[in-house]
């Protein structure tokens, strides 16, 4: 089993740039959270809708990468669709994120991502389809 910290997942790629902070992870979910500013908005001054699309992928992908490597499968989970749904805009604050498993398999997996506000308001809402494959060489 691959061994990732919490610390390797923080701060890299996009993540980092969005700064998508990942608190715990495993097979069963993830939990993250964002803090939002500027430059999460679109023009109108609320947080952007694709911001909320790449949180959603990869919290679902690291969920699902955790549970390969529970499996003892191992390798990666990378998106393969994205169904996002907008219901609140915020224009600051924090977004809590966390996945639930719905579908997990040897060759794909569907996960739920919410993203709630800090009185738990549902902010957007994903399901991610997630294919399973070989560890790519880094």
């Amino acid at each position: 089993m691959a061994q990732v910290e919490l610390e390797d997942l923080n701060g890299r790629g996009l993540d980092g740039v969005l700064g998508l902070e990942m608190i715990e992870y495993s097979g069963d979910g993830v939990r993250a959270k964002l803090e939002i500013t500027p430059a999460h908005h679109q023009p109108f001054g609320i947080v952007h809708g694709g911001t909320y699309c790449a949180v959603a992928e990869s919290a679902a992908s690291i969920s699902g990468f955790a549970w390969l490597q529970e499996k003892g499968y191992g390798g990666a989970a990378v998106g393969a669709n994205n169904s996002t749904d907008f219901l609140r805009s915020v224009s600051e604050g924090t977004v809590h994120v966390s996945t639930t498993p719905i579908h997990r398999g040897r060759r794909q997996q569907l996960w739920q991502v919410d993203m709630v506000d800090d009185d738990g308001r549902l902010l957007a809402q994903s399901r991610v389809r997630l294919q399973n494959i070989e560890m790519p060489e880094v």
